[in-house]
């Protein structure tokens, strides 16, 4: 039987049913660590004149918030698979809510960085310890419990720097502070769901004891992994490509106005959030490696379309490459946890670190590309990505039957 609560009573979720109300919570909170993470690219204008910075030091600022965020998630992953610690993501959200606080009345260059980073660490022990949660919590639902997690994050990083317009940009950089009670919120629902997970741990360790996928030899999965990191390579790269310079692309290509661009930029954002959400359960039905194929080398008519299409068919081109192209990461992440059985931590870590640097890294070395040749250029080399999807040939068929 599937709940609904708001927080599930204690029991085994394989054997009740999708514990659609910790999902909830979780995707919540996904959501609120997102939103304030976001927040920091939006304040960097308003940082860099209070502080006199160059943009070599903004750069700093965005590489101290990266590096923890990316870094630190596998460290954690693995830590935690070994130590489970049920309140860690109430912990990480007060590292969180700390380095709001701090970054709002920071005195110097040096506290920012400091601020931005302790920001960062919050995420790192965030992303790990949640996606365990969602599998937890999945009642054999994989894909969609992936997939009901991470659209929350896709929610709250485009409503972040739309709450910086509105609230830090006319009231000042104290204003940040003001985000702290989002940090506070999440710390209340993330101690409730600690509660649940601790009273699970003895199911989870059961669950994740025991492979759910036939056993394959151990340079087998070494492959399968670093074709799934390819895979994320190429998704977010381009995702960062359209994300960082579509409004550029379109003002320059087709004279739109600020405001027409970012228009766009919105329907492509709502596009990525609703396949992000369908990837999930599609894979839990027709099996993780069809939704790979479909969502990597699939779009690539689309990419290899899109420079040379007019302003219409852009529109369709986008939100289509969207839909398509963000499906793929439950759907990754999912047959990833299938590939390495009760190392849910590490592998979660590794690749929600590895998909928040590739995005990074991606985005920065298109800027100097843009800057050096042209964005049409950025878009027709950033269009042959996809066809790394080629590369899901050679996954091997570690899946269960799905589940109807």
């Amino acid at each position: 039987m599937t709940s609904t609560g708001a927080i599930e009573p204690v029991g085994n979720s394989q054997s009740t049913g999708t514990a659609f109300g910790i999902l909830g919570a979780i995707s919540l909170c996904h959501g609120l660590n997102d939103l304030m993470q976001s927040l920091l690219p939006a304040v960097y204008p308003m940082l860099k004149t209070a502080y006199h910075l160059d943009f070599g030091q903004v750069g700093m600022i965005t590489f101290a918030n990266t590096a923890t965020a990316s870094l630190l998630q596998p460290l954690v992953g693995i830590y935690t698979d070994r130590n489970p610690k049920p309140f860690s993501l109430a912990l990480g959200m007060g590292f969180t809510l700390i380095g709001l606080v701090l970054l709002s009345r920071a005195p110097t260059y040096a506290a920012v960085l400091l601020a931005v980073a302790l920001v960062g660490v919050g995420s790192s022990i965030f992303h790990p310890e949640s996606s365990r949660v969602a599998r937890l919590a999945s009642g054999g639902r994989y894909g969609l419990a992936q997939s009901l997690f991470q659209v929350g994050g896709n929610a709250g990083s485009s409503t972040g720097p739309l709450l910086a317009a509105f609230i830090v940009a006319p009231f000042g950089q104290r204003s940040i502070a003001w985000f702290a009670a989002v940090a506070v919120v999440a710390i209340m629902i993330l101690s409730r769901v600690g509660g649940w997970y601790r009273d699970h741990l003895v199911a989870e360790a059961a669950r994740s004891a025991a492979p759910s996928a036939p056993p394959i030899a151990s340079a087998q999965v070494k492959r399968a992994l670093l074709i799934l990191v390819a895979l994320v390579f190429s998704k977010n790269v381009y995702l960062a490509s359209l994300t960082s310079f579509y409004t550029f692309f379109l003002m320059q290509r087709f004279a739109l106005s600020v405001e027409s661009a970012q228009l766009h930029l919105f329907l492509l954002l709502g596009a990525v959030a609703v396949g992000t959400f369908v990837g999930g359960p599609v894979g839990d039905r027709i099996g993780r490696k069809y939704v790979i194929w479909v969502s990597i080398l699939g779009v690539l008519p689309f990419t290899l379309l899109l420079p040379h299409a007019n302003l219409l068919w852009t529109e369709i081109l986008t939100v289509i490459i969207g839909l398509v192209l963000a499906s793929a990461f439950s759907a990754i992440i999912v047959f990833a946890q299938e590939l390495v059985p009760g190392r849910v931590g590490a592998v979660s870590g590794i690749f929600f670190g590895l998909a928040f640097g590739t995005a990074g890294l991606g985005a920065a070395l298109l800027g100097r590309l843009a800057d050096a040749t042209s964005i049409e250029l950025v878009f027709q080399i950033c269009a042959f990505l996809p066809a790394i999807g080629l590369l899901t040939a050679f996954l091997p068929n570690v899946e269960p039957r799905a589940i109807r």
